[in-house]
């Protein structure tokens, strides 16, 4: 009976380090499968493109709302004077 006790003991040990070999290589795999991003546009670069291309839009949606929908000269949406004629007649009392 003293060498069934001596076995189980020895096989519970080896079942503990076959284990923790499991796991070390399980968490090679998943350190190996775990990649780096690196951005190829910063965020602070996107967030100026994203302001840039929005100020852009505007510009064009002005001079197609003015010039082409509103028949007038598409050269004429970006003077001042042209905006400022607009807020007087919002603004008429």
């Amino acid at each position: 009976m003293v060498a069934k006790e001596t076995t189980k003991a020895v096989s519970r040990e080896e079942i503990k380090k076959a284990k923790k070999k499991q796991e070390e290589k399980s968490n090679k795999q998943e350190a190996s499968k775990v990649k780096l991003r690196i951005r190829l546009i910063p965020i602070w670069l996107r967030v100026i493109l994203v302001i840039l291309f929005m100020a852009i839009s505007l510009i064009v949606g002005l001079i197609v709302g003015y010039g082409v929908i509103g028949n007038g000269n598409p050269e004429d949406a970006l003077n001042k004077s042209t905006w400022q004629h607009i807020i007087d007649l919002v603004e008429k009392e």
